[in-house]
């Protein structure tokens, strides 16, 4: 009250009025505006630690770890005070597809995208990125039952070779996997691939002609590197890029939090679940 009204009255005056001392008055002054500078400082902290990715429903879930509990909208006041703005503020520019993949394989995995087992159905896509003057791009692939990229890969060509070395980069035993989902891009269609996955036994599936939301979860995660990853940045070479791929890999896996695994890291989910 004293606070809110200073503009207006003495704060002797109102102490005297409240019969309360002008010390604790200044006293419990001190400590909020103590409080204000450490939660500003952790606000701060989490958000570029995030890589200027997190909005203010994840700092909260992260400030409640650290034993704060912090409104959202008195987040977004300090973010707003400290200048931070998400990256998922910025829209993203969608290039054109590649022709289709006519292929008679069926939509086998039919959105089913909540998986209660490990390694059993992997989702890929691709997605670009600027190195000096040209495209380059990133083949993902991403575990159903945790969200976690278990294999990855960047090159300058949007091919099947760009896929195979993602599954070479997965460090699990490939005859674990046992359905393989990706839309119809013609860089799934390669008959080397389909040695490959035969090799391993693993199940091949292909969304519906034209429904994107058959890998609706290739699709977010894309969205999410595209943010985190992707956008603004111009890499000098090919070698930059597959080092900060490793780096950002490692991040997404290891210390990001994801809403749609209750706020936990793949990797916590996994020890959490398994």
């Amino acid at each position: 009250m004293i606070r809110q009204n200073s503009h207006k009255y003495s704060v002797s005056a109102m102490c005297e009025v409240l019969q309360l001392p002008r010390s604790t008055y200044y006293y419990e002054a001190e400590i909020r505006d103590n409080q204000e500078e450490e939660l500003t400082n952790l606000i701060v902290d989490i958000f570029k630690k995030s890589r200027d990715n997190y909005g203010q429903r994840k700092i909260k879930i992260e400030l409640k770890k650290k034993g704060w509990k912090v409104s959202r909208r008195r987040i977004g006041r300090i973010m707003k005070e400290q200048g931070l703005v998400s990256k998922y503020t910025v829209a993203q520019f969608k290039p054109s597809r590649t022709s289709c993949n006519e292929s008679e394989i069926g939509n086998t995995l039919n959105r089913e995208f909540d998986q209660d087992q490990e390694l059993k159905v992997i989702v890929s896509d691709l997605t670009y990125v600027r190195v000096q003057q040209k495209w380059h791009y990133i083949c993902v692939l991403v575990d159903l039952y945790n969200r976690e990229i278990i294999g990855y890969s960047a090159g300058p060509h949007k091919s099947a070779e760009l896929v195979q070395r993602a599954f070479t980069s997965v460090k699990y035993n490939l005859n674990r996997l046992e359905l393989f989902h990706t839309d119809r891009g013609s860089e799934f269609k390669n008959k080397l691939i389909d040695q490959a996955l035969e090799a391993f036994g693993i199940e091949r599936s292909l969304s519906e002609k034209g429904t994107p939301y058959d890998n609706a979860v290739a699709e977010a995660t894309f969205k999410t590197i595209k943010t985190e990853f992707v956008h603004g940045k111009v890499f000098s070479s090919q070698h930059e890029l597959d080092l900060e791929l490793f780096d950002y890999v490692h991040w997404y896996n290891n210390i990001r939090i994801h809403g749609s695994l209750g706020y936990l890291t793949p990797s916590e989910y996994k020890l959490i679940h398994l």
